[in-house]
């Protein structure tokens, strides 16, 4: 490799490398940058971390209502989550539509039915 060390003081300071050479490093390094996440990612799900469909997120982003969302790839009709909930169907069908915004126990209850966080179950500003 054609090298240029540039020293500052008696010490290496800088290191002068073809930009080819440059280009490859770099590329190497995103490369490795990626290997390091995917191994993170996999330890991340065996340990129980869950994955989350696409669907689900973009349904969120696209302003739907997440616990709606949540309910439904759960598999639970709004009757079985509110019971589990312990709060009304009636009322869960409002925070679901936006006619009530929830309080912070009945939000907290319907995510831990949920199998969520707090800031899971609630909708972006």
């Amino acid at each position: 490799m054609n090298l240029q060390v540039i020293e500052k003081a008696g010490k290496p300071e800088w290191a002068v490398i073809p930009y080819e050479t440059y280009q490859r490093l770099v590329a190497d390094a995103e490369m490795l940058q990626d290997v390091q996440d995917y191994d993170a990612a996999k330890q991340s799900v065996a340990a129980g971390e869950e994955l989350v469909p696409s669907e689900v997120t973009y349904a969120i982003l696209d302003g739907r209502n997440p616990i709606k969302v949540w309910r439904q790839y759960r598999g639970f009709t709004q009757q079985e989550l509110a019971k589990q909930a312990n709060i009304s169907a009636a009322y869960l069908s409002q925070i679901e539509s936006g006619k009530r915004k929830g309080t912070t126990a009945a939000l907290s209850a319907i995510a831990a039915a949920l199998d969520l966080t707090l800031d899971d179950v609630l909708e972006m500003e």
